[in-house]
């Protein structure tokens, strides 16, 4: 976790004020020495900052308990849908999903998010967090022939429902500037009225299936699928995204200098792989296979801020109950018993 955790301010909708607190626990993490590794450690922090307000108001501006309060509210709701286990240690290499195998060719890596998709505002952090990684560790390759990443965000629509403003900004920059380091997005859906027109304008490749129009809405969005494509004077594109039986898609590729290819009827190969889930059993099976197994089977917890801060409260509590003892030792020499020496 750093200041470049996209979930920190905008993702979270904080206000300015809110934003300013979450800026200045940066800053005390890097100034105090208190490593910022997982969710635990920032609400340690920030209750650390409540407790310290006044002192550090004079250094870095109005400090409040409220807002204070609402981060911690919103990290409550991170952390109830699963942050804990997103956001720690070991963190995903990404070296892990780049990797290929023996014979040179890539690895296919699925997350199983059925669980994760549950919970949009972890799923979209996570997402964000990952394309932003990509972005700033991969180098500039410009246009190659092949991509050296490629994902593939199924259920696309769960992800930008009610999705904060900023982060539909993000990713729609993401999408935009990713291609110079190899990497390739798709967002999955069933209707491309799902995906915010931003993005949606940054997409090259489509292969769009069959659209139903039952309702007014249903044919006003056939319509405008069907204009976002080149046409081609065999057919009516419209026409053809409303009639495309199984096993066959309206598509459009892109072409050299990135111009839109024409749009075509194509017949989709059918995959060789099992159609359908797996079983629990294949899963683990599978999972136990893999090189990945042991790496981030176990939560490494070390010490951060919240196992510092800790230490810091019981020696203050400490320091505190033997300053009480004192004084009222001073106040009251003389109870004491005279057999054991102990304060009556």
């Amino acid at each position: 976790m750093n200041k470049g955790t996209p979930f920190a301010p905008r993702l979270l909708e904080l206000s300015e004020a809110q934003e300013g607190i979450i800026n200045i626990a940066f800053r005390l993490s890097d100034e105090e020495g208190l490593p910022l590794l997982d969710l635990k450690d920032l609400q340690a922090l920030l209750v650390w900052i409540g407790e310290h307000a006044k002192e550090l108001s004079l250094r870095y501006g109005n400090v409040s308990s409220s807002s204070i309060g609402a981060i911690q509210r919103r990290l409550l709701v991170l952390e109830n849908q699963g942050g804990n286990s997103l956001f720690g240690e070991p963190a995903l290499e990404l070296s892990d999903i780049i990797r290929t195998d023996a014979d040179g060719r890539g690895v296919i890596n699925l997350l199983a998010a059925d669980q994760l998709m549950a919970s949009p505002g972890l799923y979209a952090t996570f997402l964000l967090w990952l394309l932003s990684e990509l972005f700033e560790e991969l180098p500039e390759v410009g246009n190659p022939d092949k991509p050296k990443l490629v994902f593939f965000f199924d259920e696309a629509h769960l992800l930008f429902e009610d999705a904060p403003k900023a982060l539909v900004n993000k990713v729609e920059q993401l999408a935009r500037l990713i291609r110079s380091k190899g990497v390739g997005v798709y967002f999955i859906t069933q209707n491309p009225a799902d995906v915010p027109d931003d993005i949606l304008g940054q997409l090259g490749n489509r292969f769009q299936h069959a659209l139903r129009a039952f309702t007014a809405k249903d044919r006003k969005e056939l319509r405008l699928a069907a204009e976002t494509y080149r046409e081609n004077p065999r057919f009516d594109t419209e026409e053809a995204i409303r009639e495309v039986g199984v096993g066959e898609a309206v598509t459009s590729m892109l072409q050299k200098k990135g111009v839109p290819g024409i749009v075509e009827r194509t017949l989709i190969r059918p995959p060789s792989s099992q159609l359908g889930p797996i079983t629990k059993g294949e899963r683990a099976d599978i999972m136990a296979m893999s090189p990945m197994s042991c790496k981030y089977d176990e939560t490494l917890d070390r010490k951060s801020a919240f196992e510092t801060l800790s230490k810091r409260a019981e020696a203050a509590a400490l320091e505190a109950e033997q300053a009480e003892a004192k004084a009222e030792e001073e106040e009251h020499p003389a109870l004491r018993d005279f057999n054991t020496g102990r304060r009556l």
